[in-house]
C-alpha cells in the first residue's frame, strides 16, 4: 500500500494536506455555500498523476471528488475527509482547424476553449459562463447559448481519455468501449476521471446576441408570447428567458436595481433573419432596454462572468420543462417579482432544435423531448442571506414543479435531492447506466456526484 509520503513524492503536481500552506485556497470551490475539508487535494499535472491519485484513494479507503472548474452547484467537486482530484493543472486546448476538432485537457475552462477555437472561426456548444469547467459541464450534457443550433455539448464529443476506478487508462469513442462512451454523454462523473476530451468544432464566429429587457409588469405578456414562439423558430434563432435585477454599468442608471424580465439572444443566422426575430419580440411589449448586435462568441460566453464571480453563496433548483401553461406563468411572475437578492435569478434555456434531433437512445441524456432546461438560483455574496435565498428558491420550485417534466439537468442540482430525484434526472436510461456502472465501477468508487448506483 502506498504511504502518504510516497504518494506526495511521486506526484508531478502538488499534493496539499490540511496542515499545508495554501490549503484553504486550494479547497475553495465556486459556490461558497459549500465549505468542505478534504484530507488531501491532489493537483494533478497529467494522466499519470490521476492514475496514482485514484489508486491511492482506493487503497486508503478515501472518498474521491473530482474537480474540473469547481462550478458544480451542489459542491460535488469536493468532499469532507476524502481526496480531491483537482484537474486544473491539465489545462490545454489544441485545435486542428483542418479536421475541425479540438483536444481539450480535463482541467480546462470553457473560456480557454472559446479563445483557442475562435481564432479559427470555430466553436464548441457549451454553457453561458466562461469560467465553468469543461469536464463537469460536458459529462452532465452541456446546454447553453448554442444548443438550438448545434445541440448539447455531448453531441459534439468524439472521444475521451479516462482513468477508471481500478486505475486503468482507456480511450473511449464509438469503437472503443462504446458502452462507456455512451454513458459519459449525460451520465455525469460516475464512470471515471476524464483527462482529455476530443470535440467536433462548428463554424461560428460572430453572432447577433445580447440582452433585451422589459418591465416586470409586462412579464406575463412576454413570457406567454415567448413560450409559444421560440419553439417555432429556425434553429439559428435562440434566446433564453430570464428574470434579473439590473446591475450597474453598462446598463443605464435609471434601470439599476430594477427587477425585470428579459431575453438573452444568440442568433447564428443572417443579420436579416435575426432582425426579423427581434422585431417580433419588440412587438410583444414595450422594450425597456436592448443591447443586441454582432458579438464574437468569446464575448457572449463571458458576458455573465463579471456578475457571477467565484465566492458567492448559491442555492439551485431545476427542472426540465415541456410546456408553460397559464398557471405556470402566474407562478413565475409571482416569484420573479420577489427575487430576494440582486444576483438571484431564473433562466429558461431552450433545448429543442438540434438537441431534439438526436435519437433518444443515442446518448445517456434522457430528456431529448424537453423544450427547456429551467434553473432557479438564489445567489448572494453574504452568508447571512442564505436562509432568504434558499427559502425563495425552494418556494419558487415548489410552486412551479407541478407544471414541469420529470427530472432536472444534473449540473443544476444540489447534493441532497435524494435518489428518486437522481433517477428521474437520468430518466429511463438509469437502469442501463447502472449496468455500465457495475461493469466499470462495481464498488462505486466514484460516488461523489449525482450518483448512479451499480446494478446488483
Amino acid at each position: 500500500m502506498t504511504s502518504m509520503m510516497e504518494f506526495v513524492e511521486v506526484q508531478r503536481g502538488s499534493v496539499i494536506r490540511r496542515e499545508d500552506e495554501g490549503y484553504n485556497q486550494a479547497r475553495a470551490v465556486y459556490n461558497a455555500m459549500i465549505d468542505k475539508y478534504p484530507a488531501v487535494i491532489a493537483q494533478c499535472a497529467n494522466a499519470a498523476d490521476v492514475i496514482r491519485a485514484v489508486n491511492f484513494a482506493r487503497e486508503q479507503g478515501l472518498d474521491i471528488a473530482v474537480r474540473s472548474g469547481g462550478h458544480n452547484g451542489g459542491g460535488l467537486g469536493t468532499v469532507d475527509d476524502g481526496l480531491v482530484i483537482d484537474l486544473s493543472g491539465i489545462r490545454y486546448v489544441r485545435v486542428d482547424p483542418t479536421a475541425k476538432t479540438a483536444r481539450v485537457g480535463g482541467g480546462s475552462l470553457w473560456g480557454d476553449v472559446d479563445a483557442a477555437t475562435h481564432a479559427f472561426g470555430l466553436a464548441v456548444p457549451s454553457g453561458i459562463i466562461s469560467t465553468t469547467g469543461v469536464g463537469g459541464l460536458t459529462l452532465g450534457g452541456g446546454m447553453g447559448h448554442l444548443t438550438r443550433r448545434y445541440g448539447l455539448t455531448i453531441d459534439s464529443l468524439l472521444e475521451a481519455d479516462m482513468v477508471l476506478a481500478d486505475g486503468s487508462f482507456v480511450t473511449v469513442n464509438e469503437s472503443s468501449h462504446p458502452d462507456l462512451f455512451w454513458a459519459i454523454r449525460g451520465g455525469g462523473g460516475n464512470f471515471g476521471v476524464v483527462t482529455s476530451f476530443l470535440f467536433r468544432l462548428h463554424e461560428v464566429s460572430t453572432l447577433i446576441a445580447g440582452p433585451m429587457l422589459w418591465e416586470m409588469d409586462d412579464a406575463p405578456a412576454v413570457l406567454r408570447w415567448y413560450a409559444d414562439w421560440i419553439g417555432e423558430q429556425p434553429e439559428t434563432i435562440s434566446a433564453f428567458f430570464m428574470f434579473m435585477t439590473v446591475p450597474g454599468p453598462p446598463f443605464p442608471e435609471p434601470l439599476h436595481g430594477k427587477k425585470m424580465c428579459g431575453l438573452m439572444w444568440a442568433c447564428t443566422g443572417s443579420q436579416a433573419q435575426a432582425e426579423a426575430a427581434l422585431d417580433v419580440a419588440r412587438a410583444a411589449a414595450p422594450i425597456a432596454f436592448e443591447h443586441v448586435g454582432p458579438m464574437p462568441v468569446p464575448a457572449l460566453q463571458s458576458m455573465f462572468d463579471p456578475f457571477f464571480p467565484a465566492g458567492h453563496q448559491w442555492y439551485w433548483k431545476a427542472d426540465f420543462v415541456k410546456e408553460i401553461p397559464e398557471a405556470a406563468i402566474n407562478a413565475h411572475i409571482k416569484y420573479g417579482r420577489t427575487m430576494p437578492t440582486p444576483q438571484s435569478s431564473m433562466h429558461l434555456y431552450p433545448i429543442d432544435g438540434a438537441a431534439s434531433r438526436i435519437g433518444h437512445d443515442a446518448t445517456a441524456w434522457a430528456h431529448r423531448d424537453a423544450k427547456w432546461g429551467m434553473v432557479i438560483v438564489g445567489v448572494d455574496p453574504d452568508p447571512a442571506n442564505n436562509e432568504r435565498i434558499i427559502s425563495w428558491t425552494r418556494d419558487y420550485w415548489d410552486a412551479i414543479h407541478p407544471y414541469a417534466a420529470e427530472g432536472a439537468y444534473v449540473n443544476f442540482m444540489m447534493a441532497d435531492e435524494g435518489q428518486d430525484r437522481v433517477k428521474a434526472s437520468y430518466g429511463d436510461h438509469y437502469e442501463r447506466l447502472a449496468r455500465i456502472k457495475a461493469k466499470y465501477d462495481p464498488e462505486n468508487i466514484f460516488h461523489v456526484n449525482q450518483n448512479i448506483r451499480p446494478a446488483a
